[in-house]
């Protein structure tokens, strides 16, 4: 990615309920989660000095429900957003 984007891959919603039970698809809601791919370099600032980016590659992240640009490569969908519009990194336990 150039600049300031950053390319997500949304995780899949969950299948089966904990106990087991097969979900409908028309119970799976997209999930807000994603995993980063590719980070861009970073923006600059006014005076050219080059911003760095908020996450990187393999990071877990929160994403917002709306917004980023869907791109298909190799029949996979990504997302693609700028770094101000990832709400966050999601640590693992």
């Amino acid at each position: 990615p150039l600049l300031d984007r950053v390319l997500v891959q949304r995780l899949e919603p969950p299948t089966k309920s904990i106990g087991g039970v097969l979900l409908p698809e028309t119970s799976q809601s997209k999930l807000n989660e994603g995993v980063v791919i590719a980070v861009g370099p970073g923006r600059r600032d006014k005076d050219g000095a080059l911003l760095p980016m908020g996450v990187k590659r393999d990071d877990k992240v929160l994403l917002p429900q709306y917004g980023g640009n869907e791109v298909s490569i190799n029949d996979e969908d990504f997302v693609l957003f700028r770094d101000e519009d990832i709400l966050g990194v999601l640590a693992d336990k």
